[in-house]
């Protein structure tokens, strides 16, 4: 399979949303390609995070090309209010999946991004949901409060990890955080391991997706 890199800086500069053809993308003209030995990387930084239980990455992202996208990811599992999110909720919607949970360094450095792109895509039909790592349902209900994050969270600790493993495929398990980004077919079309550099990389990376579904 082939995949994309590109590394955002993280400056907190705005984009504007992408409505362009998918062959006039920004972020593709900036694309280099990259191994597939990155995911064996990837779990060698988890396996040397320690008690630290998070991976820091470095907020870079792997794009593939509509061609090369594996299989939609079937997932589903109960939320921090006791309601069931299923991948069959998000067909014909770009779907935005983060991996957190609450003590999480970088989770709760990003939220605040998750939170500014959700707010700004909302209306147009794209959806968000957690997957949390390791909470019970009240350190979630917590955090979504303190950080205002109105979209639901899977508690995939209390689910015996069915979640994770679901995108163990696509992501070595328990990377956390990760951010990927599904097509309206929910297929993985980009990947962000470790902290997100701004809400202006995952906006990027969004409204690109969208673009695909308008084409």
């Amino acid at each position: 399979m082939r995949a994309f890199s590109t590394a955002h800086g993280r400056g907190r500069s705005r984009f504007a949303r992408v409505a362009a053809p998918l062959t006039a993308l920004p972020l593709a003209a900036a694309l280099v390609l990259v191994g597939c030995s990155s995911d064996a990387g990837l779990q060698a930084q988890w396996e040397e995070s320690g008690d630290k239980g998070y991976i820091a990455g470095d907020g870079a992202t792997t794009s593939f090309a509509q061609s090369d996208r594996t299989d939609p990811v079937q997932f589903e599992g109960v939320t921090e209010h006791g309601g069931f999110f299923s991948s069959d909720d998000t067909i014909g919607h770009v779907t935005v999946v983060n991996f957190w949970y609450a003590g999480c360094a970088p989770c709760r450095a990003e939220a605040g991004d998750l939170v500014e792109v959700y707010e700004e895509f909302e209306s147009e039909g794209v959806q968000f949901v957690g997957v949390n790592t390791r909470d019970q349902a009240a350190q979630a209900v917590q955090f979504a409060k303190q950080f205002g994050v109105a979209y639901p969270s899977i508690l995939d600790s209390e689910g015996g990890r069915a979640a994770q493993q679901a995108f163990a495929g696509q992501v070595p398990l328990n990377a956390v955080p990760t951010t990927l980004v599904l097509d309206a077919e929910g297929r993985v079309a980009h990947r962000v391991v470790g902290q997100l550099a701004a809400a202006s990389q995952l906006r990027t990376l969004v409204a690109e997706t969208v673009a695909e579904t308008q084409n």
